[in-house]
């Protein structure tokens, strides 16, 4: 008698088995994002333990900074970018100090990408070979960055030559979204563009979105994967230059930082649905506006400066 599976039924279980363990990986995050959050309770512990404070902290100040979340995940999660210069240029306006806006988005970003790519996953947004392709570059991009800007470099230095590369990037992405015949074409050294993109986004204040999924949507990929998958692997790049930042200027502004997670988390799953409502040519316009928008906003002061 003859005990071995037929292959057909095999086949079968390894397929299941990858599945589940596929699963496994990606809800897996959910862990990882509250041994996270335990980490900064821990860590700040004097200045959240205290009844008095944390009562005092949820007021009006606590509210707008969560509605800054929901709308800086919103532009993110459904345009692949955004994030810190839509966040960043919020916090200023309502009086955040620079420093505690800085510190406060990229600790934010440590929460909201996770959800952010627990929703693309769930939305089956992700081609999980590209963020095979960007986690590990990205993440020692990030790092890095995130060191250099610590101790060495003044981010603000380099804006102005990521705008003008973003703003020729832009162009470029919407003369291929009104074109017809927008081919895809292979995309040679993601390790590169993913280091890259990493280190600009940590020394910057941001730039993973506007680097990395122009690049690849500007290559002919499908902007709802390329989005997706982009965002997924954000996740890894927020949290190990968010770690990093924590390490070298310590937690300032917790209730900035509460009000943007509670806000950025909410908004993720509904970013994530809208991906699917919206048509390819419509979202690479957009995405290419959007870049350009926020790059003239970088240069603004720049350009004022020299003249």
């Amino acid at each position: 008698m003859n005990l071995e599976s037929p292959p057909q039924i095999r086949a079968v279980r390894v397929n299941k088995s990858n599945i589940y363990s596929s699963k496994w990986l990606w809800f897996g995050i959910p862990a990882t994002l509250l041994t996270g959050l335990a980490c900064i309770l821990i860590y700040n512990y004097h200045a959240l333990f205290s009844v008095e404070k944390l009562v005092a902290g949820i007021n009006q100040d606590f509210f707008i900074y969560l509605i800054i979340g929901v709308v800086a995940q919103l532009v993110d999660g459904t345009l692949g970018m955004g994030y810190g210069a839509t966040s960043t240029s919020f916090l200023m306006s309502v009086g955040v100090p620079p420093a505690i806006s800085s510190t406060g988005v990229h600790v934010a970003e440590m929460f909201t990408t996770g959800a952010s790519a627990i929703s693309h996953y769930k939305f089956k947004n992700i081609n999980k070979r590209l963020v095979t392709y960007l986690l590990i570059p990205g993440v020692i991009g990030s790092v890095v960055g995130a060191y250099l800007l610590a101790d060495v470099i003044d981010g603000k230095v380099i804006k102005p030559f990521i705008a003008v590369y973003m703003i020729f990037l832009a162009i470029m992405i919407i003369i291929k979204g009104l074109r017809n015949n927008n081919v895809k074409k292979k995309t040679k050294n993601l390790g590169i563009l993913a280091t890259f993109g990493g280190f600009m986004d940590a020394v910057g204040g941001g730039g993973w979105g506007p680097i990395v999924t122009s690049t690849l949507i500007g290559r002919g990929r499908d902007p709802r994967y390329t989005i997706g998958s982009v965002n997924a692997a954000e996740f890894a790049v927020s949290f190990a230059s968010g770690i990093t930042f924590l390490l070298f200027q310590g937690i300032n502004g917790w209730q900035v930082i509460a009000g943007l997670i509670v806000g950025g988390v909410f908004a993720a799953p509904f970013s994530a649905f809208f991906i699917n409502k919206i048509q390819r040519k419509p979202m690479t316009i957009v995405v290419g506006i959007l870049i350009i928008c926020l790059s003239i906003r970088t240069l603004y002061p720049f350009i004022l400066k020299l003249f």
